[in-house]
């Protein structure tokens, strides 16, 4: 077994380098990559990725596959802020990283942001990963948020993914990814893999590196890296994990995201958890424009109390588990195909898997439909509604 890189600053290891480690076990097996600090103001998933590497490496454990964790940010984790010119995870689109292959130091040299550098040397690592991995590899996301509350994970509606997910005991968002451009896992799940975000608490909570760390033992288990009887601790990490989640709806709809720009003057309530219930109108936040109103009736998700970010919060509602498999049925049914045929629907002349929604003529069907088929992602284009679905949507093995 390969000895896992170590940084030299205990106190935030893996700072100062792109790669925190590297494992690889002595059987085949699939790649597991962790991502770790894209945003900078969240370093509790370095330290919990150090930690599982450590130990791995101290009791040589027979790892099928490869582990392979990397930083995000290493300037901004330096600093200690969410991104220094640009959000990082906001900059992973199909035409940006093409750029990135064709241009590479060149496009960094006259580009505009210091994290276009940061880009580039996370694909450098990210890219010949996935090109040797057999089989689909799983991808995942450790984040943290400046509320507290309970872990939970995000993952684009994909069968896929929701078939590791659910390995997981950790409350479940779905169409968190969809609501903004540019993110790392939807880039990275288009491209036939299975990715995985985790939000394992407040920024700075000691048990936050615990949760991390316990998930990431756990999806060793869940893809197959790790057997049980090679993690003692795994029922004991179940049961911590089920504990801090107790009375949070196992799985949670992404209703709607309040965006939000520096010049708006956004400040939300103080006191907000993820998952707090609230009502219509309730006011969270207040802005330049006065009281910021709740539109529905939800669950409230990742309130913004840090300086930087463009996500005020967002709103989410609990969705019957019995939806999901119904949901799957139709997929494998290949329903998805359908709404196609619907009034008012076309299929977009170039984007795969991308509907175009004339409103006035399918003003009837409602949205839920096209969440049940994996069409999440929705864009408003005048009176249009364009709506797309994961190019894995369909995908069911991991």
């Amino acid at each position: 077994m390969n000895a896992p890189s170590t940084s030299s600053d205990p106190a935030l290891a893996g700072l100062g380098r792109r790669t925190i480690g590297a494992y690889a076990g002595t059987e085949p097996g699939r790649l597991v990559m962790v991502v770790c600090g894209i945003h900078g103001n969240e370093p509790a998933g370095v330290r919990a990725a150090e930690a599982v590497l450590e130990k791995l490496e101290r009791k040589r454990l027979p790892l099928r596959g490869e582990l392979i964790a990397l930083a995000g940010n290493l300037g901004a984790l330096a600093l200690g802020r969410r991104f220094i010119q640009k959000d990082l995870n906001r900059m992973w689109t199909r035409d940006r990283v093409a750029a990135l292959e064709t241009l590479g130091s060149e496009l960094v040299s006259r580009g505009m942001y210091v994290e276009d550098r940061e880009q580039l040397e996370m694909w450098q690592v990210i890219r010949p990963a996935l090109a040797r991995s057999t089989e689909a590899a799983i991808l995942l996301d450790l984040h943290t948020s400046s509320a507290e509350g309970p872990p939970f994970a995000t993952m684009g509606d994909t069968l896929r993914n929701r078939s590791f997910v659910t390995q997981l005991p950790i409350p479940v968002i779905l169409g968190l990814e969809e609501q903004i451009d540019g993110a790392l896992l939807e880039y990275v799940n288009n491209l036939g893999h299975v990715t995985i975000g985790v939000e394992a608490g407040q920024h700075d909570q000691p048990s936050t590196v615990w949760r991390h760390e316990a998930i990431l033992w756990l999806s060793l288990i869940a893809a197959g890296s790790l057997r049980e009887e090679d993690v003692p601790e795994a029922q004991a990490h179940r049961e911590e994990l089920k504990r801090a989640t107790a009375g949070i709806p196992r799985i949670v709809e992404m209703r709607y995201r309040y965006a939000i720009h520096e010049k708006d003057g956004f400040a939300m309530k103080p006191g907000f958890r993820n998952f707090d219930p609230v009502m219509k109108k309730d006011v969270v936040a207040t802005d330049i424009n006065g009281s910021v109103l709740v539109r529905e009736k939800g669950l409230i998700l990742l309130p913004l109390y840090q300086a930087l970010g463009d996500d005020g919060f967002f709103l989410g509602r609990e969705v019957a588990p019995v939806w999901l498999k119904v949901s799957a049925m139709l997929r494998c049914l290949g329903v998805p195909s359908l709404p196609r045929l619907l009034p008012g629907v076309h299929r977009h002349p170039r984007e795969e898997g991308t509907l175009i929604i004339d409103t006035r003529i399918a003003r009837l069907f409602p949205l839920e439909l096209f969440h049940l088929l994996g069409y999440r992602k929705k864009r408003w284009r005048g009176r249009y509604l364009v709506v797309s679905r994961r190019r894995e949507s369909l995908g069911s093995g991991i």
